[in-house]
């Protein structure tokens, strides 16, 4: 059984009571808060290894708690899945340029959201010697995939996991044009259950993260994207 610990932050009772009851069922150990406050006093302490982030939160919204974790050193690992009502671009659009790795939308289906929460748990479980390579580089682009970092110029670069994800990628096949589909496939796993639109997402956040080489990561119009050797 699942041993992981999630925290949930979500202020509607009902919902809380479901998505717990979901997650304790699948042997997950789950820790519950109702505000934005509660839940950024909870993290430092209970080091989850997955955050379910309501986005529309009394006090604090989930976006602004989403910029916090992902600003710190200390917690801008742990994966976040946003759960909200609203199913606007804006709103995915906003909170995966901080950093979130995934969404869901109410009402969602509590097998939908435990298969996401394996795949991403799945796949921050992986170890650094399951890696190819520990340093691929492109140009002026270092990619130290046991530390986790990236550097431009010899300047650090903050990424999300899921642009690191996608930069490394690109990077250790250059030239070679993808699909969104094969984006998504080679990075989240086969058969993920999120959007093409995301792929634009990350991609347009990586652009603009890397300076002057994110002109090298092309758009193949009617195909997808590669990290090309000629801007």
């Amino acid at each position: 059984m699942a041993q992981e610990k999630i925290l949930v932050v979500e202020d509607d009772k009902d919902i809380l009571e479901l998505i717990s009851f979901n997650l304790e069922k699948e042997g997950y150990r789950t820790y519950c808060s109702a505000s934005g406050e509660i839940a950024l006093s909870q993290v430092d302490n209970l080091k989850p290894d997955l955050i379910l982030l309501d986005l529309m939160l009394p006090g604090i919204n989930g976006l602004d708690i989403c910029k916090q974790l992902k600003q710190s050193d200390t917690t801008k690992n742990i994966p976040i899945i946003m759960v909200t009502a609203k199913s606007e671009d804006s709103d995915v659009v906003a909170g995966l340029e901080l950093g979130a790795d995934d969404y869901v939308t109410k009402p969602f289906s509590p097998k939908v959201l435990i298969a996401r929460i394996r795949t991403i748990l799945r796949r921050s479980r992986k170890k650094p010697d399951t890696f190819h390579s520990q340093i691929v580089s492109f140009r002026d682009i270092v990619i130290d995939i046991s530390r986790h970092c990236v550097t431009v110029n010899g300047k650090n670069v903050e990424l999300s996991a899921t642009e690191f994800s996608i930069l490394r990628f690109l990077a250790e096949n250059p030239g070679w044009v993808f699909s969104r589909n094969q984006i998504i496939g080679a990075v989240k796993g086969e058969d993920y259950p999120v959007t093409e639109r995301s792929v634009d997402v990350q991609i347009l956040g990586l652009r603009k993260k890397l300076g002057d080489m994110g002109k090298y990561i092309q758009t193949v119009r009617g195909v997808g994207y590669r990290l090309g050797k000629e801007a």
